[in-house]
């Protein structure tokens, strides 16, 4: 395994996995910066021998992607996991790398032998129009699978609480959120509104601490800063909001939040249509609308039978279609596949 160190490396040692650090330029690459990665990978690759490569992420599908060619490679499993700040802003600067980084994904995503894993048909039927990637070698696989507790987590008493959990940048739609809060706030609405996430110091879209205090000491919302024990946070909670911008994958948070039992509030963007029905587990909003996201916890905070409703049901498609058992098993066919132990995988393209 070849990640970058963010503090628990010894964790994934003591389970068994032979790990390796590797700064990964996240922000603001240069090409310097992508083939140093890449020349540092085809190192590990050339001597380690392996039988599958598993690149999750765009920018590790490019640094990874070189080496693999470099070396002629096969066996790759590509994951983009969402399409990331290129796809998924209008700045000058991304509509610049855009036409770069759909001609490198053409080259690298797919090669011979391959297989590429979406999280969402949006992303898949994008890349599949955009030619980046064959109909046989792309597959279906929803999100990086969740554990759904035994029994359902009964909402807690006292005011409702509205959740926002995500990485603190602007694009996952933490401005809309305040925003929100400001105006519930405004109606008398009794509710708190908690944030819990940390500071994306090496995000130039980071949310700055600065910003985050001044929300908390005007009384709009709580901060509860970077936490692990998101269950707990969550039971805590009546509503979950999530109301993004950024081209999501398939967001685990969101996952979460339905295993949980908790109604959600998020958009209609890619990614989170595909884990939210409108009205049948949570409740659609248009982004960056502060005025219908309002609208949308409103209606979910004076009517507790609604939410209990999105709630279960929330649980219920988590349990059938989102599980950590269904996703490993589809995961390990697409290994199986690209070793040449099967034929195909379960979850090929066609079926979508």
């Amino acid at each position: 395994m070849v990640c970058q160190d963010t503090g628990r490396m010894d964790a994934l040692r003591k389970a068994g996995l032979d790990v390796q650090p590797l700064v990964i330029p996240r922000h603001r690459p240069t090409p310097w910066s992508v083939l140093r990665t890449s020349l540092r990978l085809r190192h590990v690759y050339r001597r380690a021998q392996p039988t599958v490569i598993w690149h999750i992420g765009l920018l590790p599908i490019v640094c990874g992607g070189l080496a693999a060619w470099s070396l002629r490679q096969r066996g790759l499993v590509n994951a983009p996991v969402g399409m990331g700040y290129v796809f998924a802003t209008s700045s000058a600067r991304a509509a610049l790398l855009r036409p770069v980084v759909r001609l490198v994904l053409r080259w690298l995503l797919n090669p011979p032998g391959s297989r590429v894993i979406f999280e969402n048909r949006d992303d898949l039927r994008e890349m599949l129009a955009l030619r980046a990637v064959r109909r046989d070698g792309a597959v279906l696989i929803r999100g990086a699978g969740v554990a759904v507790p035994e029994e359902p987590v009964a909402e807690p008493d006292g005011i409702p609480v509205v959740l926002f959990a995500a990485r603190l940048i602007w694009e996952k739609g933490v401005g809309e959120f305040v925003a929100a809060a400001r105006r519930l706030r405004a109606r008398t609405v009794p509710v708190r509104f908690l944030i819990a996430g940390g500071i994306d110091g090496e995000s130039v879209s980071a949310v700055p601490e600065s910003q985050l205090r001044a929300w908390v000491d005007e009384g709009t919302v709580e901060w509860l800063g970077h936490r692990t024990d998101l269950d707990q946070v969550l039971a805590h909670s009546h509503v979950f909001c999530l109301p993004t911008w950024y081209r999501e994958g398939l967001p685990k948070v969101i996952l979460e939040a339905m295993a949980c039992g908790r109604a959600v509030v998020t958009t209609d963007t890619p990614g989170c249509r595909e884990a939210v029905q409108h009205e049948v587990n949570g409740l659609l909003v248009s982004p960056k609308n502060v005025e219908a996201l309002a609208a949308a916890i409103e209606r979910l905070l004076i009517d507790p039978e609604l939410r209990r409703r999105l709630g279960a049901c929330g649980r219920e498609r988590a349990q059938r279609e989102f599980s950590t058992e269904r996703v490993c098993a589809e995961t390990l066919a697409v290994f199986d596949a690209v070793s040449g132990r099967v034929q195909k995988p379960r979850a090929e393209c066609k079926a979508v």
